[in-house]
């Protein structure tokens, strides 16, 4: 059995990541942690008991960091509904989270597990404190699989910039620089033909799952948010995206080992991913700029999916 760690803002795309790694055969979740981003950070713990409970889990569960590391805290509820999962009033969780903060957790959990899998589904806070806290964890992770980033593309949040990485562009600087072995799902893989379409939707809501019925419904203020935003139909669901490339590496189908810079200093492009795609950071006009990222660790960037093989993993798990 493979041990997942899991840390995530729970919202609609989260909670179906969620029901994926739960469901998943070879998989266990060791913790659960709870970051503020799409919703507060209460709200966000309430949706993962909630969630796991769905999924009959009796996963821990750990809140965590209410804000980011130096900026105010801001939230997506325009895009997942006030309570992060569309706003259909489900039911309170008959659990409540562990006593332990988050940060706590994500060590413990960490050293207790040598070689897991760590996947960040929302703002990045939560680690950046345990990699402070205790900076021997980065080496006991196998894969750090991080949703987040808009490399070399749009951002969803501002021009520049995807969402979690927005929200704490220290914190995710802080990651990006930590030796963790970073894959990278940025945000651009969930749009296109990774969305799910009106045939996609009807085929969920066909098998007549709880679990189906919920990842459709829950995410219906998010499908409207959607069309707003891009002008795309369907649900994006870049947190499950990641979460069938943690579960199932070979869903990725184009690679790339780079450097990454957060931007932090400029309001402008706050949170930018900037990937060195044409590995040109080590030439004499940017290797001042870019030293302190050529001292550390490439990223593995995808850059591409099978989104065929994204679509069975999710439909198998909702079944």
């Amino acid at each position: 059995m493979r041990a997942f760690l899991i840390d995530t803002d729970t919202a609609s795309d989260d909670a179906v990541a969620l029901i994926m790694a739960l469901r998943w055969p070879d998989v266990r979740v060791a913790a659960i942690t709870v970051v503020a981003g799409n919703v507060n950070v209460r709200q966000a713990t309430r949706n993962a008991l909630y969630t796991a409970e769905l999924c009959g889990a009796d996963v821990p569960v750990y809140s965590g960091a209410e804000r980011p590391l130096l900026r105010p805290y801001q939230d997506a509820t325009w895009f997942h509904g006030r309570d992060g999962l569309g706003d259909h009033n489900y039911p309170a969780p008959k659990r409540s989270a562990e006593k332990l903060h988050a940060v706590e957790a994500i060590v413990q959990t960490i050293e207790a597990n040598p070689g897991l899998v760590l996947v960040t589904l929302g703002p990045l806070t939560n680690i950046a404190l345990a990699i402070s806290t205790a900076p021997s964890i980065v080496e006991k992770v196998s894969r750090c699989v991080v949703m987040g980033g808009n490399p070399c593309c749009e951002g969803n949040i501002t021009p520049a910039a995807e969402y979690n990485f927005w929200v704490d562009p220290e914190a995710a600087e802080i990651v990006m620089r930590s030796g963790l072995p970073i894959e990278l799902v940025g945000w651009h893989l969930c749009r296109g033909e990774a969305v799910l379409g009106q045939r996609d939707i009807e085929h969920v809501l066909s098998f007549g799952t709880k679990l189906g019925n919920f990842a459709i419904e829950s995410n219906s203020h998010a499908r409207t948010a959607l069309k707003t935003q891009t002008g795309e139909e369907g649900i994006c669901l870049p947190d499950p995206v990641a979460m069938s490339i943690a579960l199932d590496p070979g869903i990725g189908t184009h690679w790339g080992e780079h450097y990454i810079e957060i931007e932090t200093q400029s309001e402008l492009g706050r949170g930018m991913s900037i990937v060195d795609r044409l590995n040109v950071a080590h030439d004499e006009r940017n290797r001042t700029v870019w030293a302190q990222a050529l001292s550390g660790r490439k990223a593995k960037v995808c850059w591409a999916i099978d989104n065929q093989r994204w679509k069975s993993a999710l439909y198998a798990l909702l079944r």
